[in-house]
């Protein structure tokens, strides 16, 4: 088992936080970055700055922290951490477990979700450092991934014939994407979209506008997110607004008018920001979230219509293996199973209106 240690970023790695993530032996990821961290420090977590070192790498990850009375800390390694390899993970919980006794933080429990692809092996590696599974928390456990390598003549050649032909048609007609400013009236208006998109088709629950706010206004004053249109009668139809975070693109969020005239407008917007994405030098693009690959057929299944959309661009999901707890206190984990979190989950939506994670 490859060998790691555990401590804390300096201030001066802080400063630079986005450059070392994207540094990292797996690329990094958008969920890891300054932005994000500076999210969700106003949304009930407290952002800590976790370098794990040996094997050869450094690997820079953020990590979400909460407190509870009586209960401790629970920390939250948000898609991470992040590894050339799921050997490096049980080395690296097991100088985490090191760090946090010597740091007498109060941590009783540590929820990771590295980019791991899902393998039996991978699990068993998993399970065998200690690590126990649980319930996934983020959308793109299961996902739909395009490599942009190519050249755009022969990346649009390698997209199943559905895509092809619904770019192909909306550039025909004269369908026009265009990327907007991030003003508070497209925000509000792309916030409208998603509402409309979830009341109608009920895929997910939608946070509040406050929260998205935030979200794409702190990735877009770094320089990492847009937001993009598509108009019919002078008014928003179809938005998404994207990320490009090192060599990684994301579909972060999308909406659309349910009845709307213009064929494979939604198609198109995430034609046009793939290739701006490439001339910033990403080499892939995250759909963000999909149907497990054995249920993507599945109609009964939630995400079904978006992962025929998605599969459109390419035709394979990538399944990843989810989220793992390191339990450092057993007592504190149990009760927290038991009947800590469901408590701690309701009161901070009650107070708040908000998501707990």
């Amino acid at each position: 088992m490859p060998e790691f240690t555990a401590r804390f970023a300096s201030s001066a790695e802080i400063a630079d936080w986005d450059a070392h993530v994207i540094a990292n032996p797996n690329g990094g990821n958008l969920l890891q970055s300054a932005a994000f961290a500076a999210t969700k420090s106003q949304h009930g977590w407290k952002p800590r700055y976790l370098v794990f070192e040996g094997d050869g790498i450094a690997s820079y990850n953020l990590v979400l922290e909460k407190s509870f009375p009586v209960q401790g800390r629970l920390w939250y390694l948000i898609k991470g951490p992040d590894v050339a390899n799921v050997e490096q993970i049980p080395g690296m919980m097991a100088a985490l477990r090191r760090f946090l006794k010597a740091a007498r933080l109060g941590v009783f429990a540590v929820k990771i979700e590295p980019d791991v692809i899902d393998t039996p092996a991978a699990h068993q590696t998993l399970a065998g450092s200690g690590l126990i599974r649980t319930y996934p928390l983020q959308p793109n456990d299961h996902t739909a991934i395009l490599d942009v390598s190519p050249d755009s003549n022969q990346l649009l050649r390698n997209l199943h014939s559905r895509g092809r032909n619904a770019i192909r048609r909306a550039e025909r007609e004269g369908t026009t994407v265009v990327p907007v400013e991030l003003t508070e009236a497209n925000m509000r208006a792309m916030y409208e979209l998603m509402s409309g998109t979830i009341a109608a088709k009920g895929t997910a629950t939608l946070r509040s506008f406050d929260y998205y706010r935030q979200f794409w206004t702190e990735f877009a004053k770094r320089g990492q997110g847009q937001l993009y249109f598509v108009y019919e009668d002078g008014k928003p139809s179809v938005g998404a607004y994207v990320i490009c975070y090192g060599r990684k693109g994301t579909y972060k969020d999308g909406g659309s008018l349910i009845k709307r005239n213009q064929y494979g407008d939604s198609h198109l917007v995430q034609w046009v920001a793939i290739n701006t994405l490439k001339t910033q030098g990403i080499t892939e693009y995250d759909f963000c979230g999909t149907p497990p690959a054995d249920r993507l057929k599945d109609p009964t299944h939630p995400l079904h219509g978006l992962g025929m959309f998605k599969t459109s661009f390419t035709k394979t999901i990538t399944d990843f293996v989810g989220c793992y707890d390191l339990v450092l206190n057993p007592l504190k984990y149990k009760a927290w199973n038991v009947a800590g979190e469901r408590v701690f989950r309701q009161l901070y939506t009650r107070r708040t209106g908000g998501q707990f994670y």
